[in-house]
């Protein structure tokens, strides 16, 4: 990487807010080709832990499984703008409440600063809700991997 490409790191991940929506790069196994996906309220784990959840009938969940390397970028409200490059490991097959998504982890191998003095980032990506049961649903899973990093945290 050219020098003037680089960020700053950070040693742990910030806080933000529960409703931020971030963006997950995973790899295509054949060509390496990134894949795209927005993901709604990661959960910070620890200082250097992720937690997600993904549906099964979408391709990141098994491309990750196939190449675990994966980036995740997290711009939310608190002036926060990083991006987690690290391993993604699948930590729960099934979550409540249909068992139509996993529970992923991902551990950071570095956390770049991506904010600026010139500007601040007030809010991030937002989303409007259309379907109140899957907003409930997006609520059970977010708790359950909120227990979970709770679990991590007090053993």
């Amino acid at each position: 990487m050219a020098e003037h490409d680089q960020h700053p790191e950070l040693d742990v991940l910030p806080e933000w807010p529960r409703e931020t929506v971030a963006v997950l790069v995973t790899l295509a196994g054949d060509d390496g080709a990134p894949h795209v996906i927005p993901v709604s309220w990661p959960v910070r784990a620890d200082d250097r832990r992720i937690l997600i959840s993904l549906r099964y009938n979408r391709g990141s969940l098994a491309r990750l499984r196939e190449r675990p390397q994966v980036a995740l970028l997290i711009v939310g409200g608190g002036d926060v703008a990083l991006s987690v490059h690290g391993t993604a490991s699948v930590i729960r097959e099934k979550l409540a409440p249909d068992g139509e998504y996993a529970g992923v982890q991902i551990v950071a191998d570095t956390i770049e600063d991506h904010r600026q003095g010139a500007f601040a980032v007030a809010d991030g990506i937002r989303r409007t809700v259309l379907d109140q049961g899957e907003l409930a649903a997006l609520e059970q899973r977010v708790a359950e991997l909120t227990r979970y990093a709770a679990d991590l945290n007090s053993s």
